[in-house]
């Protein structure tokens, strides 16, 4: 077993000892529990993240998630800024600097000469020349 499995693993069954421990010390009596570990991963629904990460069943590292749900932000940025339209602009040579400040990026120079829509290398947002023939 890998260490990181075998980690994982141990952890699963220490919470399989502190469950059947506390049952034993509320009541007197001890009360034997099976602890599966992939009747546990099993119950984690794995969604798909932005980078595209998505767990086997029987994937080790869904052992963190136990008793939990994944959360997942549905609002990807790269569908979030391809809902920005296009910005025109009448120079042949625009910066963009993702909004300046700690919050943007370095300043980068976009060349608008050939048509079409021309993107930011850092943040996405898109440029267009307004009299482009």
């Amino acid at each position: 077993m890998a260490p990181v499995a075998t980690r994982y693993f141990s952890l699963i069954c220490k919470k399989a000892y502190l469950i059947n421990y506390s049952q034993t010390i509320g009541t007197g009596r001890s009360f034997l529990r099976s602890l599966s570990v992939s009747g546990l991963v099993l119950d984690v629904a794995d969604e798909e993240t932005h980078t595209g990460q998505k767990f086997e069943k029987d994937d080790y590292r869904l052992a963190r998630f136990i008793g939990k749900t994944k959360q997942v932000n549905p609002n990807f940025g790269i569908k979030l800024i391809d809902e920005v339209p296009p910005e025109p602009k009448k120079e042949r040579v625009v910066w963009c600097d993702g909004g300046g400040g700690p919050t943007g990026h370095p300043k980068v120079y976009i060349n608008l000469d050939k048509p079409g829509n021309h993107a930011c290398g850092y943040c996405g947002l898109r440029f267009t020349k307004e009299d482009h023939h």
